[in-house]
C-alpha cells in the first residue's frame, strides 16, 4: 500500500485536541434519555431549560419536528466541536498555556451520521489544519461573516460560531447536518469524571511526551479528568508525531468509551445516570435543535441496536495543500466515495489501516472469552457486494469490534 506523506502540523498555541467529543452524542443523549423515560418529568423539564440556556441557532438549519419519545425517524447527522477554551478547573492545571491572542479554536471538529433504518452510525475526523472553502455566515449578533475561498478550518468558530462550521462542513461533506454540539476543557475534565474513568491501552515502548506530561509503561489504565484531557492532547509521543496520528489515537479513546457505554451496565445505574445527566446539562452548548432532552432521548433510541461493526470511526483522507506544507486538503478522489455511502447509508469496509501515522497499534491477543478461529488452508472469501462500499486505503479508521492500542514512542 501507498502511503501519502503527510506534514507534521505545526504545533498550536494552546493545547488543542477533542477527540472525547463524541461522549455528547453517546453519553450525553442516552443519559438524557433514561431520565426521560425513567427517571421523571421533572427531571426532563429541568434539564430542557438547563440545557437551552446556551443553545445556538442553526442558519440555514431544515425544519424539524417537535420531539416524541420514540427513537428519531431517519437519518440524522451531529457535528460535534471541540474548542481550545480554558475554564476554571483547566486554568488551575494548564496555567499560562490558556493565554493566547489568538481566540477561541476548533481544533476538533467530528461529523457523526446515523442512517436511516438499518442503522450505520459513521464518526469522521476532519484534521485541525484541514484547508476548506467557508461560506458567508451569518453571525450570533446578527452581522454577516464574508466567504473565503480557502480557509483552516479550526479558525472558523472565531470567524462565525458553531452555526458556521456546520455550515462550512456541510458544504465540503454534502450531509445535511440537522444538530451540533460545543465542549470546551473542562467539560472533558467534568465528564470523564462523571463516567468513572475509560480504560485505554498504550502500546509501543509507552508513551513518554514531554510536551503533556506523560510517562505512562505499555499496558491498559483507567484515565479520568485531567489524565484522559491529556492522553487526548498527546502528539509528540505518539506515532510519527503528527496531528494525523493523535485524531487515531483519539478514536481509540472514543471506541472504548462508546463501547462500554453501549454494553455495560451504565444506563441501568440510576445515580450515576442522574450525575451524568447534570454534567452533561452544564457542560454542553448545542444548537437550538439539539437543546430539547426528549429530542437527546430520539438520538439515543436510534443507536441503541446499532452493531458493533456498523459503528466506524474515519478520518478524512487528505494530502498536503500545495500552498503550505504544515496544511491538508481534502483528497477527493478517496473521500467521495466514502462521502457516497453515508448519505446513502451502505456499508463500508475499511481497508487502510486502523492508522496511517502510526497513532495507534493492533491490540493484543484475543481474550480467552473470545478464541481465535482454528487455523484453515482455504483461502479467505471475497468481499461480497452486501459487505458495503469498500473504501480507499488511504481512509484509516476503526469499527467497535476492533480495539487499538497507542502506537507509543518515548522522546
Amino acid at each position: 500500500m501507498t502511503r501519502t506523506p503527510v506534514a507534521q502540523h505545526a504545533p498550536h498555541r494552546t493545547p488543542s485536541a477533542w477527540g472525547s467529543a463524541l461522549r455528547m452524542l453517546s453519553i450525553g443523549a442516552a443519559v438524557v434519555a433514561v431520565s426521560a423515560l425513567g427517571i421523571g418529568g421533572f427531571i426532563a423539564a429541568d434539564l430542557t431549560l438547563r440545557v437551552g440556556q446556551d443553545a445556538v441557532d442553526l442558519e440555514d438549519a431544515s425544519e424539524v419536528a417537535p420531539p416524541s419519545l420514540a427513537a428519531y425517524p431517519g437519518e440524522f447527522a451531529v457535528l460535534l466541536v471541540g474548542t481550545d477554551e480554558c475554564g476554571e478547573v483547566s486554568t488551575q492545571k494548564l496555567g499560562e498555556r490558556c493565554v493566547g491572542e489568538d481566540g477561541i479554536r476548533n481544533d476538533v471538529n467530528l461529523l457523526v451520521h446515523v442512517s436511516a433504518e438499518p442503522r450505520k452510525v459513521s464518526v469522521v475526523s476532519l484534521p485541525r489544519d484541514l484547508m476548506l472553502e467557508v461560506p458567508e455566515c451569518t453571525r450570533e449578533d446578527g452581522s454577516v461573516a464574508s466567504g473565503a475561498s480557502s480557509a483552516v478550518i479550526n479558525t472558523v468558530f472565531e470567524r462565525a460560531g458553531l452555526s458556521c462550521v456546520v455550515k462550512s462542513v456541510a458544504a465540503l461533506s454534502g450531509i445535511d447536518i440537522g444538530f451540533a454540539a460545543k465542549l470546551s476543557f473542562d467539560g472533558v475534565m467534568k465528564i470523564t469524571d462523571a463516567i468513572g474513568g475509560v480504560q485505554i491501552c498504550v502500546g509501543g515502548t509507552g508513551i513518554r511526551d514531554r510536551d503533556t506530561g506523560i510517562d505512562w509503561p505499555p499496558g491498559l489504565r483507567t484515565v479520568s479528568g485531567y489524565d484522559a484531557l491529556q492522553f487526548i492532547r498527546v502528539r509528540k509521543g505518539i506515532g510519527d508525531g503528527s496531528d494525523l496520528a493523535r485524531i487515531s489515537n483519539q478514536q481509540q479513546y472514543m471506541s472504548r468509551l462508546a463501547k462500554t457505554i453501549l454494553s455495560s451496565e451504565t444506563l441501568t445505574d440510576v445515580p450515576k445516570v442522574l450525575r451524568l445527566s447534570n454534567v452533561v446539562a452544564d457542560n454542553v452548548d448545542p444548537s437550538r435543535e439539539l437543546a430539547n432532552p426528549v429530542r437527546l432521548a430520539q438520538l439515543a433510541l436510534a443507536l441503541k441496536d446499532v452493531p458493533f461493526e456498523e459503528f466506524k470511526f474515519l478520518q478524512l483522507p487528505t494530502v498536503e495543500a500545495p500552498s503550505d506544507p504544515n496544511r491538508v486538503v481534502i483528497d477527493d478522489s478517496a473521500a467521495e466515495p466514502m462521502w457516497q455511502a453515508i448519505r446513502t447509508g451502505e456499508s463500508m469496509q475499511i481497508t487502510g489501516e486502523a492508522s496511517n501515522h502510526g497513532g495507534v497499534v493492533a491490540d493484543g491477543p484475543v481474550s480467552p472469552a473470545e478464541p481465535s478461529a482454528p487455523a484453515s488452508d482455504a483461502p479467505s472469501p471475497a468481499p461480497s457486494a452486501t459487505d458495503g462500499v469498500v473504501l480507499s486505503e488511504q481512509i484509516s479508521g476503526i469499527d467497535l469490534n476492533q480495539e487499538t492500542c497507542s502506537g507509543g514512542r518515548r522522546r
